[in-house]
């Protein structure tokens, strides 16, 4: 089966509900800022329950496809643990293809981004599978569309799980230190410039990893449409920091590993195949007083 892109829309799902070689998968997870700081996060099966996609399956990246004794939420599992939980959805086999979708990056906030259905998509591809897609705009672009919706629970028959575990989309804090130092590496912040700068602190200490560069995950969708941008406006924000130079690794990080997904599809629907993701992120930097950060007045 040929490689289906990276980001689809809207009509070209809608044109194969009907394809029994295709896996949709409802990734929909919820995330609100405390004022304490951290956010909170819980799943959306309630929300899937109620309504999805027709044929989509729910996905529980907080409860079943994070690491359940990792000491940060959200880290990505042992390989064993991942494979057998996404092969259950039907996630495996070489003759189907997936497509992920959820309900936007934070709850009561206008941020247009799939960075929940790109985290499971990432994880999806890390272990090996790569005909997997993120849906742009997600469900919410789906029912402005008048595009159909259901509450009926679907299944897909399990599938055995294919491939290879793709190391190179993946980094730790011992990579990103060693990149500190590396000037053909970008590193790239992805969360909102407040919380780059250091004026916001959510996590354990304020600032940014030094050295990495600021590009937020929610400029690249319009918050009205939810559709993302046309590629050539996208793509002169990375260009201008020197992420589509086909001979620099980039590496994304964020909070924790979930809007560094979003920007590192974009930047593979771009043509920048060297991306990786920091999935400890600020969560786990942070954490680590040895580790330097940098502020900005």
């Amino acid at each position: 089966m040929s490689k289906i892109p990276f980001i689809v829309s809207t009509d070209w799902l809608y044109k194969r509900l009907d394809d029994p070689n295709i896996r949709i998968l409802d990734a929909t997870t919820f995330l609100r800022h405390s004022e304490t700081g951290y956010y909170d996060i819980w799943s959306g099966k309630e929300a899937y329950d109620e309504t999805h996609i027709p044929g989509a399956v729910f996905a529980d990246i907080l409860n079943d496809l994070s690491d359940p004794e990792a000491k940060y939420p959200l880290t990505v599992p042992s390989r064993e643990y991942f494979t057998h939980k996404i092969s259950k959805l039907g996630i495996g086999d070489p003759d189907t293809y997936a497509v992920v979708y959820d309900r936007g990056a934070e709850v009561d906030n206008s941020i247009a981004s799939a960075d929940w259905a790109s985290r499971l998509a990432w994880q999806i591809r890390y272990e090996g599978f790569e005909n997997v897609a993120v849906l742009d705009g997600g469900l919410p672009k789906w029912q402005s569309e008048n595009k159909p919706v259901t509450n009926e629970v679907n299944t897909y028959p399990q599938a055995e799980f294919t491939g290879a575990r793709n190391d190179s989309l993946f980094s730790t804090k011992e990579d990103v230190k060693r990149a500190l130092d590396d000037d053909n590496t970008i590193i790239i912040n992805s969360l909102d410039p407040e919380t780059y700068k250091g004026s916001k602190k959510t996590y354990a200490r304020a600032g940014h990893i030094p050295g990495s560069v600021n590009v937020f995950f929610g400029n690249h969708s319009d918050p009205e449409t939810k559709a993302l941008f046309d590629d050539d406006e996208i793509r002169k924000t990375f260009e201008n920091i020197g992420a589509l130079d086909p001979d620099k690794k980039v590496i994304t990080y964020c909070g924790s590993g979930i809007a560094a997904t979003w920007n590192g599809t974009i930047l593979n629907k771009l043509g920048q195949n060297n991306v990786s993701v920091y999935d400890g992120s600020l969560t786990e930097w942070t954490d680590d007083p040895t580790l330097p950060l940098e502020t900005e007045d």
